[in-house]
């Protein structure tokens, strides 16, 4: 069997504040738009920049976070991949959008207050370093002890 590949990675600017909503089952969702910019050499023999939108999800925690950190104008580091919804609008015409659902987020400029937190890298996912402990909730400040390694 074959391996596909579905990756995203943008870096760009918001076009505007993220908007944060919950499904009915109290999962969180945000919505923002990224404005990425390239060179193109214009018909005046000028170079110029030529600007793409992309529409960006975010589920969970990381939407809370991007929502958290993310403001218009700032420049943020999008990882994910990307998705094409259908639906059927009034008329019963199909349309079609097609979205990167991020997994990763990174803000690439100074935070602009200091009453946000410290960490600016968030996953919806759990990073390879993370440790899972069940029953109890994990603190930074606990000590790993040579006898409680598995091997």
């Amino acid at each position: 069997m074959a391996r596909d590949l579905n990756k995203v990675m943008l870096t760009g600017r918001l076009g505007k504040a993220v908007e944060l909503r919950y499904t009915p089952g109290g999962n969180a969702v945000a919505t923002f738009s990224v404005a990425t910019n390239r060179p193109v050499k214009q018909a005046d023999g000028n170079w110029g920049d030529q600007t793409e939108w992309f529409r960006v999800v975010a589920w969970d925690k990381l939407a809370e976070r991007c929502a958290n950190l993310l403001t218009k104008g700032r420049h943020v580091y999008i990882e994910g991949r990307l998705q094409t919804r259908k639906w059927t609008d009034q008329n019963g015409q199909d349309k079609y959008t097609t979205e990167v659902i991020a997994t990763d987020m990174m803000t690439l400029d100074k935070k602009p207050t200091e009453n946000q937190g410290d960490e600016e890298w968030s996953s919806s996912a759990p990073s390879a370093n993370a440790t899972r402990r069940s029953g109890t909730d994990y603190n930074e400040a606990d000590e790993l002890e040579p006898e409680d390694i598995p091997f």
